[in-house]
């Protein structure tokens, strides 16, 4: 029952209808009285009992877990993962749910954040509607792909590895991640007892047998005797300036995609599906269609992933420049295409790096930027550089969609855009849009 109005709304009980999908891994509904819940552990259609987990009572809407299911969805199913649902482990949104809905879900939440926030329908966006797995994630209902390559796990204060609880510093202990990579499991962290440690980051690389953790020590805590079930090398993160130091072994992983071998040095970024870096290349390849002589910019270049990829098809005619923020990713990307004389790579932020080149014109634009998207003033640049065409990869469809009607304001529209659920049981989905120049009449 719901509480007095003077009071925390939290631990309130409602019976409600549950509403559409909304973007972060919830669904929406409402109270008799016209409160607006966002509910997880729920499906569109159901009728639920939730349990009001956040929000004061005057805000404009309550988060809530469902507790209770009085009419079940016929896509729900009994969560293959025992550390799933209300008040325990956050890392995954929709492990209630059937493979193919999770996917179905994904694609209603980025058709609503094109139509909210960009004014573009699926057909407008050159897009089909359909979400795509990864080859080999396309499994029955109540199992689940284990494509995760990096695994944070947070330590409890008795040294067991777990995983936050949703929106909480809590930690779920777990014995088994259900979606972590093979490479990750057989390292056997969640089996090791980790006194005076905060979190460990597993990574396990996909184009080599490099195994790696990144310890996170406690204030004042000191190094454990790492011994894990498999070879690994040793980073730690110092307290003094975060930065992340070698203890023993490599302090990079090696990652392969389209034919060549990344160096992925500590905080340097990877794609984290095993599969992910391939099937990217191969649709922002597919969209830009390189010819030799093209000049190029990849901004957010990371490790030089997609430089590299469009080095090789623009031949020695071409140039390649990459802009990267990260200053050990940089370097990562520089000693990676160190072979290519005709790419570039600048490390500093787009925004400022971009105005500094003095490049007015490029053939071809590659941009992946962070979660928040790239911006309007980075974008506003971008259209007056009179690319032939731009590809743009995102892993936030709000922040693709923003970015995309800054992009018509520049004279740019979408040709194609390719959505892949590259993040199983999540609410997470990767874009791909390619764009080009409007014609003058449109």
């Amino acid at each position: 029952m719901p509480t007095e109005s003077n009071a925390s709304p939290v631990g309130d009980e409602y019976e409600v209808e549950v509403g559409p999908v909304a973007h972060g891994g919830h669904c929406v509904a409402r109270t008799e009285e016209g409160r607006v819940l966002f509910v997880r552990h729920a499906l569109p259609g159901e009728r639920v009992v939730v349990r009001i987990t956040e929000g004061a009572q005057d805000a404009r809407f309550l988060r809530a877990d469902a507790v209770k299911i009085l009419t079940p969805s016929k896509d729900r199913v009994e969560a293959p993962c025992p550390y799933a649902g209300p008040g325990r482990c956050g890392g995954c949104d929709w492990q209630h749910a059937k493979p193919g809905a999770q996917r179905r879900l994904k694609g209603e939440v980025v058709a609503e954040q094109l139509q909210r926030l960009a004014g573009l329908t699926p057909e407008q966006a050159g897009w089909d509607g359909t979400v795509v797995p990864a080859p080999g994630d396309k499994l029955p209902a109540g199992e689940v792909p284990a494509w995760r390559t990096r695994v944070q796990y947070a330590i409890d204060d008795e040294g067991r590895a777990g995983l936050r609880k949703h929106r909480s510093h809590d930690v779920e202990p777990v014995d088994r991640c259900l979606i972590a990579a093979p490479g990750v499991e057989e390292l056997g962290v969640e089996r090791r007892q980790w006194p005076d440690i905060a979190t460990v980051e597993a990574i396990a690389a996909t184009g080599s047998a490099d195994r790696q953790v990144v310890l996170t020590p406690r204030p004042g805590g000191r190094l454990p005797l790492v011994e894990l079930d498999k070879p690994v090398s040793v980073l730690r993160v110092e307290e003094r300036d975060g930065g992340v130091h070698r203890v023993h072994g490599r302090d990079f992983v090696r990652e392969r995609a389209d034919g060549r071998t990344y160096r992925v040095g500590a905080g340097g970024f990877w794609q984290v599906h095993t599969q992910a870096p391939a099937m990217l290349v191969e649709a922002v390849m597919q969209g830009l269609l390189p010819r030799k002589g093209d000049t190029a910019l990849d901004l957010y270049c990371g490790v030089g992933l997609f430089a590299g990829a469009i080095a090789e098809r623009v031949g020695d005619t071409g140039a390649v420049l990459g802009i990267e923020s990260g200053k050990r990713a940089a370097e990562d990307a520089a000693h990676n295409l160190r072979e290519m004389p005709r790419v570039r790579i600048e490390h500093g932020k787009v925004d400022q790096v971009l105005p500094r080149t003095r490049i007015t014109e490029t053939d071809l634009i590659v941009l992946d930027p962070p979660r928040a998207g790239a911006g309007r003033k980075t974008v506003t640049h971008l259209t007056t550089l009179g690319a032939r065409r731009i590809a743009y990869v995102a892993c936030d469809p709000a922040a693709l969609a923003r970015d995309l009607a800054y992009f018509r304001e520049g004279g740019y529209k979408p040709r194609m855009l390719r959505v892949f659920d590259l993040f199983p049981m999540t609410h997470h989905v990767e874009c791909v849009a390619i764009l080009e120049p409007m014609k003058k009449d449109a």
